[in-house]
C-alpha cells in the first residue's frame, strides 16, 4: 500500500471541491467524465429492471443478456468474435483492467506501458508486484510510440503490453497503419499479451476505429477492456467488461467471485439498454466533444509558450507546459515543475487541472474539456491571462 500512489486526477478534482465549497468560482477541468446526463432510454432500463425486482445477487461475470449484447455489439461494430462466455462484466472498465493486469502479471514480470499512460496503470502494475517499463512518446510523436521503441523495450521478462487508443491523457488516436506496426512487432513474441484499453472507442474524431484484437497475427492474446461510462455518460453507473481468451476470462472471473463478485444487477440492465437501443446518442455527444476539441485547441494555440497537438479522440487537450517551468508568480513564488503550474493555475486562474507528471510525463499538464463551451472559453482566457502575468 505505501508504494501506490494517489490518483492525482481525483486528488486534484477533491481540491477544486474543497475551493468550490469556500465560496470560490473553479472551473474543473481535471476530471475525465462527459457532463452529459445519461440517455433517457437507458435510465428508463434501469427504472425497469427495480420494477421487475433485478435487485439480487448477479452472477460473477455479468448478466448471460449483458453478455450476449456485449458480443454481439463487438461483433457488429468492431468485427470481433468473443463469445459470451469470454466476456466478464465488472464494476467499471478500470475494475476489468485491474482484474486483467492481477490475472496476468507475476512478480518480476515486466509490463511495457507507453507513455503519457492513465495514472491507474503503473499502480496496478506495481499491485500485481510487476515492473514497469514505460516507453515514452512526446508532442513530436503526437504522442504515439514507434514500432522500434516498442521492440527495444521487450526482453525476456516482458508479460505483458497495455495501449491506450483514443488515449488518455493525450488524446491521441492510433491508425491502422500505426498499429499494423506494432502488432508486427508483438508477432514476434509469442509470450506478451496485450490489454487493449478501448474506452474512449466512440469519442473519435478519425472517422474510423481499429480495435488491436482485429489483427489476426495476434488476436488470441489481447485482452479488449472497454464500457459505458464515456460513451454512453454513464460514469456513475460502474459498468465496464473484458473480452478475452476463454483461459483469461475465467481466471478475471475466479478472481473477481472473491474480492467484488457480479457488478450491480440495475446498472447492468441499464447498460444492455445502452448496447441494444438507439446509438444517436453516442454520435450526438460525439459531435459535441469535437466542436469543443476544436474550441480548446483553437484557444491553447493564442497563448504563448503553450504547445499542443490535435488530439484525434477523447476529451482531453496535453498541453506542454515546459516553457513556464523556472518562471515566477506575482506573489514571488518559482515554478519548479509542471505540478507547481498546476497548482497555480487552480490558486491563481481558479482552473483545475492535473499534473503531467502523474500520467508519466513531467512538464506536461492533462485539460479535461468535458464541459460547457461557456467553461472551455471562460478557463483558457484565465489560463492566458495567469500564465502572462509569470516572469
Amino acid at each position: 500500500m505505501a508504494s501506490l500512489a494517489q490518483s492525482a486526477t481525483l486528488a486534484m478534482s477533491q481540491k477544486s471541491q474543497e475551493l468550490k465549497a469556500q465560496g470560490v468560482d473553479v472551473i474543473n477541468l481535471s476530471v475525465g467524465e462527459p457532463d452529459f446526463f445519461t440517455p433517457d432510454h437507458i435510465k428508463e432500463a434501469a427504472c425497469r429492471a427495480i420494477e421487475e425486482n433485478f435487485t439480487f445477487y448477479s452472477p460473477v461475470p455479468g448478466y448471460m443478456s449483458l453478455r450476449k449484447a456485449i458480443s454481439e455489439k463487438l461483433h457488429r461494430e468492431n468485427g470481433l468474435s468473443f463469445a459470451p462466455e469470454q466476456i466478464v462484466v465488472s464494476g467499471g472498465a478500470k475494475q476489468a483492467l485491474c482484474n486483467a493486469v492481477l490475472a496476468l502479471v507475476n512478480p518480476g514480470d515486466e509490463v511495457i506501458i507507453p507513455t503519457p499512460a492513465w495514472v491507474s496503470y503503473v499502480e496496478m502494475v506495481k499491485l500485481a508486484e510487476g515492473v514497469n517499463v514505460t516507453v515514452h512518446a512526446g508532442l513530436d510523436q503526437d504522442f504515439k510510440i514507434t514500432p522500434a521503441q516498442l521492440e527495444a523495450a521487450i526482453t525476456p521478462r516482458t508479460r505483458l503490453m497495455i495501449l491506450c487508443s483514443p488515449s488518455n491523457p493525450t488524446g491521441s488516436v492510433y491508425t491502422k497503419a500505426e498499429l499494423q506496426g506494432l502488432v508486427d512487432v508483438l508477432a514476434k513474441h509469442p509470450d506478451v499479451t496485450v490489454i487493449a484499453d478501448e474506452i474512449y472507442e466512440h469519442i473519435n474524431f478519425t472517422g474510423e476505429f481499429t480495435s488491436l484484437a482485429s489483427f489476426p497475427e495476434i488476436a488470441d492474446r489481447v485482452v479488449v477492456i472497454n464500457g459505458v461510462s464515456k460513451a454512453y455518460a454513464m460514469t456513475g453507473w460502474r459498468i465496464g467488461f473484458m473480452a478475452a481468451p476463454l483461459s483469461i476470462a475465467k481466471a478475471c472471473s475466479k478472481l473477481q467471485g472473491q474480492y467484488t463478485s457480479g457488478a450491480s444487477s440495475i446498472a447492468q440492465k441499464a447498460a444492455e439498454a445502452a448496447y441494444t437501443g438507439p446509438q444517436d446518442c453516442v454520435e450526438t455527444m460525439r459531435k459535441a466533444f469535437e466542436r469543443r476539441r476544436d474550441l480548446v485547441v483553437g484557444l491553447a494555440r493564442e497563448i504563448p509558450g503553450i504547445k499542443v497537438n490535435e488530439p484525434k479522440g477523447a476529451f482531453y487537450l496535453f498541453p506542454d507546459v515546459r516553457e513556464f517551468i523556472g518562471r515566477t508568480t506575482p506573489s514571488g513564488y518559482v515554478l519548479e515543475n509542471s505540478g507547481d503550474v498546476a497548482m497555480y493555475l487552480l490558486e491563481h486562474a481558479h482552473v483545475a487541472t492535473v499534473d503531467g507528471a502523474a500520467f508519466c510525463s513531467p512538464g506536461y499538464i492533462r485539460l479535461s474539456y468535458a464541459t460547457s463551451d461557456d467553461n472551455i472559453r471562460e478557463a483558457m482566457s484565465r489560463i492566458s491571462k495567469a500564465l502572462g502575468e509569470l516572469k
